[in-house]
């Protein structure tokens, strides 16, 4: 079992906290699963709304320009051919959708692979709590700043701990973005340099994967047998 320190928002050791190695090990620290993981999330987030015009689109009329034989011209059906400068685009792009199914399994792999990777670099803190006495965008920032974050942290809380006063105080860091144990991505990790957890946020996300290890682990063996 892997132990970390569990600190207040001034940087003092208040505990420890155990953690799995079949989590949190680094052998547990699949890339070409966060490959995957950070394709599809990127892959969910495009548009899609690119688009050229079709035949029927382009303005023009649709009368033949001269007749088919006898001019010693290129036969020619209608101004708004693909070869003429503004026509129609052939298979040009349509709008749509880039995102896909992305099974559960690889995702929650993907997110026991980030955090063990950032436990392995140093960049996973544990705290006791991340409530400060006022919404106050300030007193966050002296709290990071204690904490040793100097570029970008990912605050990562429990829904039944989340209070207002911390939404407020937290939303105007730059570099900074506040979300819920059960809403965080293996492509939020490795985007912020540092990831800080509450406790209860900790505890809650290390539950719910030891649990879809264990029905994984479960499911192999009936397999096998």
């Amino acid at each position: 079992m892997a132990n970390v320190d569990v600190v207040n928002l001034n940087g003092e050791k208040v505990g420890t906290l155990e953690l799995s190695d079949a989590l949190f090990g680094p052998e547990q620290v699949n890339e070409s699963l966060l490959w995957e993981a950070v394709k599809h999330y990127r892959a969910s987030l495009r548009q899609g709304t690119h688009k050229t015009k079709s035949r029927t689109e382009v303005a023009g009329s649709g009368k033949k320009l001269w007749k088919q034989k006898g001019t010693g011209r290129a036969r020619i059906g209608s101004v708004r051919s693909p070869l003429w400068r503004h026509g129609y685009t052939v298979h040009g792009p349509q709008p749509r959708s880039y995102d896909y199914a992305f099974p559960r399994k690889k995702l929650l792999g993907a997110l026991r692979s980030a955090l063990a990777a950032k436990l392995a670099d140093g960049k996973l803190t544990v705290v006791d709590s991340l409530e400060i006495a006022g919404a106050k965008t300030k007193l966050y920032r002296a709290a990071l700043t204690g904490l040793g974050v100097t570029r970008t942290a990912l605050l990562v809380e429990n829904s039944k701990t989340l209070t207002p006063a911390l939404v407020l105080g937290a939303r105007n860091l730059k570099g900074v973005e506040l979300v819920l144990n059960n809403e965080v991505h293996p492509y939020d990790l490795l985007r912020y340099e540092r990831a800080i957890f509450s406790t209860a946020a900790m505890e809650q996300l290390t539950e719910m994967l030891e649990k879809n290890a264990s029905k994984r682990k479960l499911a192999e063996q009936t397999e096998a047998a």
